[in-house]
């Protein structure tokens, strides 16, 4: 006996196997297929001035195949990155970096991608909630800070010309101080915990390695401490002479000087 199904059970089936195909044909569908590689860059561009990052890195992505080899495709790349670090990604952002600068070493935009490269270490700070409860900078790991150095550095070097260099030159003074002032944190927590010859030693290298920055000011007043502690009076005095001659109005030799900080929470 042969099993003949009934009609209406196959058009049921032949209904459903349609429904299947057009949902995986909607799956694949992509909306901007038909667009010009101009269309895509510039909805690329209106999505990321709305904040739509995600959505604007996908275009951007999009745009990069299709434009490839052309300078459309290298100023999508640079887009992307600004994207991911606008989207709270630096991660991304700056690998996509480094993938630009590994392959467009001729680019007249490279200027531009390592001063963004140092711009997204730069501001990979500690977070809104850190920065409400006090938290300084330079207890952190100093290591996004010196990526952020190198990357200005190597822009300054070699594009010393370029219209992002002075305010790469400002960062760098700025990172450089709070490496100092890194280093300092450490110091301090040596003094903390009695091991004064450790702090000394730390606290002189930030004096030798940092010589122009006014992070100094407190490394000489802590390294006049450890000298208190291990009884080297002539030490001792030799770097207060230093540091009163250094910084005749320091706030750490005379804490009535330092001007009054405001809490975070205090409006008036």
């Amino acid at each position: 006996m042969v099993f003949r199904p009934k009609l209406s059970t196959l058009r049921w089936t032949l209904t459903l196997c349609v429904a299947l195909l057009a949902a995986c044909a909607n799956d694949k569908y992509d909306p901007t297929a038909k667009w010009s590689v101009d269309q895509l860059y510039q909805e690329a561009k209106d999505e990321l001035a709305a904040g739509a990052y995600e959505k604007a890195i996908g275009y951007y992505e999009k745009l990069e195949g299709r434009a490839a080899g052309t300078p459309l495709a290298q100023q999508a790349q640079l887009d992307r990155a600004w994207a991911y670090y606008k989207n709270s990604d630096p991660v991304q952002a700056v690998a996509t970096l480094d993938r630009f600068i590994k392959l467009h070493p001729a680019s007249p935009a490279l200027d531009y991608a390592l001063y963004l490269k140092g711009l997204v270490n730069f501001n990979d700070n500690l977070g809104f909630l850190s920065s409400l409860a006090g938290q300084d900078l330079a207890e952190r790991d100093p290591k996004q800070a010196m990526d952020s150095f190198d990357a200005f550095k190597e822009l300054v070097a070699r594009f010393p010309d370029s219209k992002y260099a002075p305010d790469a030159k400002a960062r760098m003074a700025y990172i450089r101080n709070t490496l100092a002032r890194s280093d300092i944190y450490v110091a301090r927590f040596y003094f903390n915990k009695g091991a004064y010859v450790a702090a000394v030693n730390r606290v002189q290298q930030v004096i030798q390695d940092f010589r122009d920055v006014p992070a100094v000011e407190e490394a000489l007043f802590l390294l006049y401490q450890c000298y208190d502690r291990l009884q080297l009076t002539q030490l001792r005095d030799d770097t207060r002479r230093v540091l009163e001659a250094s910084f005749p109005d320091s706030v750490w030799l005379y804490p009535e000087k330092a001007p009054k900080k405001k809490s975070w929470w205090k409006f008036w």
